[in-house]
């Protein structure tokens, strides 16, 4: 990969999908919006508004796994969403092992869960660029 390569990164979500921005020059992340999920189903439009301002090579799914490293429900979901993000956009789509991403995100918030707080948007793309910022240190 080139270093200045930009990437986009996904909490994926059944009500809230959090998106972050990240460079590899650099080698920073940082949130950049959340947008509301249907069942797991985003707004397609706000997500291809979002590809075409910032015009990433990457995409970066957060991939929800259980403690022990196996998969879950959620995780067979944020695979399709991922698969649905390369075929609409034809950007390669990495997984990255999102554990624990929404807990240390509250925790750099102040608050004990989403239910306790007005900005659950905040912690949806605090999670993303959490997400990203571990992939970034990874490469």
């Amino acid at each position: 990969m080139n270093p200045s390569n930009t990437i986009l990164a996904f909490d994926f979500g059944m009500k809230s999908i959090g998106i972050a921005i990240g460079n590899h020059l650099t080698g920073t992340a940082r949130g950049l919006t959340a947008i509301a999920a249907r069942d797991g189903i985003p707004n397609w439009e706000k997500i291809a508004r979002l590809i075409n301002e910032w015009q990433p090579d990457t995409l970066i799914v957060g991939l929800p796994l259980n403690m022990d490293g196996t998969e879950q429900p959620m995780t067979a979901a944020a695979k399709r969403f991922g698969n649905r993000l390369n075929n609409r956009f034809n950007i390669p789509v990495i997984w990255h092992d999102e554990r624990l991403t929404t807990f240390e995100a509250l925790d750099q918030m102040g608050v004990r869960s989403k239910m306790h707080t007005s900005k659950r948007s905040d912690v949806d793309k605090l999670s993303a660029q959490i997400i990203l910022q571990s992939w970034l240190e990874q490469q």
